[in-house]
């Protein structure tokens, strides 16, 4: 993966990693304290409602997000790269996974009318997905930031998932310990 990175400095572009993920209204149960003989209990009701969420950090330890009531497809994807595209100046180096709405006609339809003059797609290799540096913002969303919550409807749950977001936007070690756990340089 160091090549990528090099050839990327070389030409004077920004690299982010991106990533999806769901976020539901069942709670990440995790380990927490209560006082000797009371369990906490949980109460949460069973639904398959998610929020669907995509997001990229770059080597500079900024977080971009953006999130939706339903399952991304290509369209989706091309959004957020608009996105990205709109947040960072100049030339961007985006790596991700092989998920097939990065590959999508509406991603390839995006560069061939004139987004890779300035926009550049890497593929993370299939079976590595932990190379993915932002694996590790889902995890510390999910396990330190949301841990144990239980919430109602998915109004509730956006509300919840964007002051994370924000709390995590702070928080520059994590996201860069998030770029050194698979061992990429900042």
């Amino acid at each position: 993966m160091a090549f990528p990175q090099k050839g990327a400095q070389k030409e004077g572009r920004t690299i982010a990693f991106a990533d999806q993920s769901g976020f539901y209204l069942l709670p990440m149960v995790v380990r927490t304290y209560a006082p000797v003989g009371k369990t906490p209990i949980l109460r949460e009701h069973l639904t398959r409602d998610h929020l669907s969420a995509m997001s990229a950090i770059t080597l500079d330890g900024k977080l971009y997000m953006t999130f939706q009531d339903r399952a991304f497809k290509a369209e989706d994807a091309v959004r957020f790269l608009k996105h990205l595209m709109r947040q960072i100046p100049g030339k961007l180096l985006v790596i991700w996974d092989g998920s097939p709405i990065h590959r999508g006609g509406a991603v390839k339809d995006f560069l061939s009318s004139g987004a890779a003059s300035r926009l550049k797609l890497e593929q993370l290799p299939g079976y590595a997905p932990d190379l993915n540096p932002d694996e590790g913002v889902w995890k510390h969303l999910k396990c330190v930031e949301l841990k144990n919550l239980c919430c109602q409807s998915l109004a509730e749950l956006k509300v919840e998932l964007r002051k994370a977001k924000e709390r995590l936007r702070h928080k520059r070690d994590v996201i860069l310990g998030c770029i050194r756990q698979p061992g990429f340089e900042v």
